[in-house]
C-alpha cells in the first residue's frame, strides 16, 4: 500500500507552493489532483524567471524545480472561475472531488463562489482546505502573506537565528521553506480527515497558517517564553554548547563545518580523541568528569578545535565515520541531493521532463512499505483541460465553446 490514497480525488485551487505542495505530496501518496489555473496567466509561480538571484531552470529547458516541485504528478486544467460559462464545468469537478484546496483569501473566494458554502452546496460531502497566512480567525484573516513574514518573521525562527549585534536580520535558509514544511501539515491534515470522514461520515473544514506552522516549528522557546511570562534573554548563540566540547561546530582546514552533537561528552571523549589523533588526551584527568570537564571547558574546546582545523573536510568525514557519537556534516544543497543515506532510501528520485531528460527531485519524507516512489512531472500549463472535460462528458463542440467564450485553455 505505497499510495495509500489511490482513489481519492483532489481538485486545487491555489497557487505559489503554499497549498500547492500539499497537492503534490497527496499525489505522490496517489491521489488524482487536478489544478485549476487561470486560463490566461497560469499559476503566477510559473512567471518566476529568478527567485534570490538565481534562474528558475537552464536554457532550452522547461524544468524549473520552483513548478515541478509543489506540482509534480498533477493534471492542469486552465479554467476561467469568473468567467460564467465555465462555472458548470468547476461545480462538476467539485461535484466529483473528495477534498478542496485552495489558498485564495476569504474575500477572493466570496467573489469567485468557491467559498465553503457555495462549494459545499454542490458536494456537502467535500473535505474543505484553506491554507491561510495568519487562520481563518481574527484580525488578520484577509491579510496575504508568504513564508518570509508569516512563518519565518511572525512566527519567530528570524529571531531564533539572528545574533544579537547584527545589522540585519537573518532570511530563511531556502525559498518557499515554510512553505513546504506547511504543504506537510496540511498533507496530514487531509490524511486524517479522510480517515475522519471515513469512520463518522462528516467530512472536516481545515485550516492551516503559516503562522501556525511558524510557531509549532518554535515552540521549544515559545513554551519557555510563555512560562517565563515574558520575552525570553536574548543571547549570542555560540557555536559550542557551554561546558561541551563535543556539541557544537567546527570549521576543518579548507573552510568546511563539522557539526557534532554528542549530548554525553565523558562517554564520548576518548573515542573522538583517539579518532582525530589526539590520543594524548584520551584519557586527561581534566576531561574525565563532566565537573573536570566544566572546568577546564576551554582547553577541551582548544584540542577539538584544533583536531579539525588541521585537517580537510573530506579527512575529517572519514576519520569519524567509525564513531559511535552522533555527528554530521555541514552540506550545501548540492551535498544534499546527493547524500547517500537519502538516495538510498529513496528520497531524492528520478523524474522526466517534458523534453523526455532526466531530472531529479526531492520526494516527500514519508515512506510507505519500503517502496521506492515513482514521480511524474508537473504538468504544463493547461495541458489536461481537453482531457478532464472530457471526463466530465464534454464533447469537442462544447470544447470549442468554452474556449472561444474565454473561460478555458
Amino acid at each position: 500500500m505505497h499510495r495509500p490514497l489511490d482513489g481519492v480525488r483532489v481538485l486545487e485551487v491555489a497557487q505559489f507552493t503554499f497549498v500547492p505542495a500539499a497537492g503534490a505530496v497527496l499525489a505522490d501518496w496517489g491521489a488524482d489532483v487536478i489544478k485549476i489555473e487561470n486560463p490566461v496567466t497560469g499559476d503566477a509561480q510559473r512567471g518566476l524567471i529568478n527567485v534570490l538571484g538565481r534562474a528558475t531552470t537552464v536554457p532550452g529547458s522547461s524544468f524549473a524545480p520552483i513548478m515541478e516541485a509543489p506540482n509534480r504528478g498533477k493534471r492542469s486544467v486552465g479554467l476561467g472561475l469568473a468567467v460564467a460559462e465555465s462555472r458548470p464545468v468547476l461545480d462538476e469537478l467539485i461535484r466529483r472531488s473528495d477534498v478542496f484546496l485552495t489558498n485564495y483569501l476569504p474575500t477572493a473566494r466570496a467573489k469567485l463562489h468557491i467559498d465553503l458554502d457555495d462549494v459545499r452546496r454542490i458536494n456537502p460531502d467535500i473535505i474543505y482546505v484553506a491554507g491561510s497566512g495568519f487562520g481563518s480567525q481574527g484580525p488578520d484573516r484577509d491579510t496575504g502573506a508568504y513564508d518570509a513574514t508569516a512563518f519565518w518573521a511572525r512566527g519567530g525562527s528570524a529571531d531564533g537565528v539572528t545574533p544579537c549585534d547584527t545589522e540585519q536580520v537573518a532570511f530563511m535558509p531556502a525559498g518557499a521553506y515554510g512553505d513546504n514544511i506547511g504543504g506537510l501539515a496540511i498533507a496530514g491534515g487531509v490524511a486524517a480527515a479522510l480517515y475522519g470522514r471515513r469512520a463518522t461520515g462528516e467530512p472536516s473544514v481545515i485550516d492551516v497558517s503559516l503562522l501556525a506552522v511558524g510557531a509549532w516549528a518554535t515552540q521549544f522557546s515559545v513554551n519557555l517564553a510563555l512560562l517565563a511570562g515574558g520575552p525570553l534573554p536574548k543571547i549570542d548563540r555560540k557555536t559550542q554548547a557551554p561546558g561541551n566540547p563535543l556539541t557544537g561546530n567546527y570549521r576543518t582546514a579548507d573552510g568546511r563545518f563539522i557539526q557534532l552533537s554528542m549530548l554525553q561528552p565523558t562517554r564520548y571523549w576518548p573515542e573522538v580523541c583517539r579518532l582525530m589523533g589526539c590520543d594524548e588526551f584520551a584519557h586527561d584527568p581534566r576531561f574525565e568528569s563532566l565537573e573536570a570537564l566544566a572546568e577546564n571547558a576551554d582547553a577541551a574546546y582548544a584540542i577539538v578545535r584544533e583536531a579539525f582545523a588541521r585537517r580537510t573536510f573530506d579527512e575529517c568525514v572519514r576519520l569519524l565515520k567509525p564513531t559511535s557519537g552522533q555527528w554530521a556534516p555541514v552540506q550545501d544543497p548540492w551535498d544534499v541531493g546527493n547524500d547517500d543515506a537519502l538516495n538510498a532510501n529513496g528520497r531524492i528520485v528520478d523524474v522526466i521532463d517534458a523534453e523526455g531528460q532526466p531530472r531529479r527531485l526531492v520526494a516527500n519524507p514519508v515512506k510507505f512499505d519500503e517502496a521506492k516512489p515513482s514521480l511524474t512531472r508537473a504538468p504544463q500549463f493547461a495541458e489536461h483541460t481537453d482531457d478532464v472535460l472530457r471526463e466530465l462528458g464534454i464533447d469537442d463542440e462544447r470544447l470549442i465553446e468554452l474556449k472561444l467564450a474565454g473561460a478555458i485553455t
